[in-house]
């Protein structure tokens, strides 16, 4: 997926579904849980069981969905998400050569930053955007506020400390999208497997956010 594209989804839906779980079975059904709910961006995590086949075959599952990695440390990882068929990379980290590698391919890297100049160290060496992580360490949406003063022209993506309460005001701030994880996914939801209760989770963030 191009750059361009890339923000064309993120202004479009405004929120990326993190997916991790130690079974691929659960990691499958969260994704479809979110998906029923509304949300078309899902991130499966690199360290979840099965990353690799989960992400082909979800691209199958939801064809309206836009499936993604994250996670990713290093250039074999990377390289091996952007087999399995990942349409976006999120990494920890700011990795030069990594965003590089990405850029040279046409593949959409977003790399975590947390200080201004990791933020513009990332936009700098070639990034479409940038995830802030993470944002709660630095005072959540008061932080992204702050950041659009001098780096309003870098979209952000704050991840860390958004909640279904906070993400419409973190969008407020600047950001141009929001990353999800457990407060989409609460341990005792995906313990019972209670799917209908996240996708009620999910449907009700799409609404508050629109």
């Amino acid at each position: 997926m191009s750059g361009q594209a890339w923000l064309s989804q993120l202004k479009q839906h405004k929120v990326i579904a993190v997916v991790r779980a130690p079974k691929v079975s659960l990691t499958r059904q969260m994704a479809l849980a979110v998906a029923s709910g509304g949300i078309q961006l899902i991130e499966i995590t690199w360290n979840s069981a099965g990353a690799t086949e989960l992400i082909a075959q979800l691209k199958i599952e939801l064809p309206n969905c836009t499936i993604g990695t994250g996670t990713l440390l290093n250039l074999e990882q990377m390289q091996e998400a952007i087999a399995a068929g990942a349409q976006f990379l999120f990494t920890p980290h700011v990795d030069p050569k990594m965003i590089q590698a990405a850029v040279d391919i046409g593949v959409t890297i977003i790399p975590g930053a947390l200080s201004p100049t990791e933020i513009v160290t990332a936009w700098s060496c070639g990034a479409t955007c940038v995830k802030v992580f993470p944002t709660e360490a630095m005072g959540g949406v008061s932080y992204i506020r702050s950041l659009r003063g001098p780096l309003g022209h870098i979209p952000l993506i704050p991840t860390g400390g958004v909640t279904l309460e906070n993400a419409k005001e973190f969008l407020e701030a600047g950001a141009i999208a929001v990353g999800l994880s457990s407060q989409l996914f609460p341990k005792e939801f995906v313990d019972t497997q209670n799917w209908e209760a996240i996708t009620s989770k999910a449907a009700s963030l799409m609404q508050k956010i629109s």
